[in-house]
């Protein structure tokens, strides 16, 4: 066999035509329902619930603070008396949420101290809220066992 035919033979074996057209037409569906999409103003779906949409089961205003450096966390409530402390390793996520929301308030000149509303929506959305700058976070996305770190305060 000579090694042009060879190079035909392994290219050939390399990546099956038939699954080239199949990805050829999953990338022409994708684009279809799309267009499909924006072209007829179709509302978006899976979005987060928004206040006003779905009633407020429980809230509870809640000041973040942890440790940048061990993980390590503290929840207060708008007093400034301690809900729970949390150890480095009950905390991370929570040192981890508290480290954005310094960030992004630092970037709009905020008090990085100021307090959170923590939300519990009729639904069973759980979403973290700072109203100063509109940001906010669905806790659930991050996973069950890091939603439930939150959930527990509202208790």
């Amino acid at each position: 066999m000579t090694p042009e035919a060879r190079l035909a033979n392994r290219d050939e074996e390399m990546v099956p035509v038939l699954l080239l057209r199949a990805v050829g037409v999953l990338v022409v569906c994708a684009l279809v329902i799309t267009a499909y999409a924006s072209l007829t103003d179709r509302p978006l779906e899976a979005m987060p619930a928004l206040e006003g949409e779905v009633a407020i089961a429980k809230e509870r205003t809640i000041i973040l603070d942890a440790d940048g450096v061990t993980g390590a966390a503290r929840v207060l409530d708008e007093n400034g008396s301690v809900i729970v402390n949390l150890d480095t390793e009950q905390g991370g996520f929570v040192a981890g949420v508290h480290r954005v929301l310094v960030f992004e308030r630092q970037k709009r000149g905020e008090d990085t101290q100021a307090p959170v509303r923590l939300i519990l929506f009729e639904n069973g959305q759980l979403s973290l809220r700072d109203d100063a700058i509109g940001w906010r976070a669905e806790l659930i996305g991050f996973g069950a066992k890091n939603a439930a770190t939150f959930a527990r305060l509202l208790d």
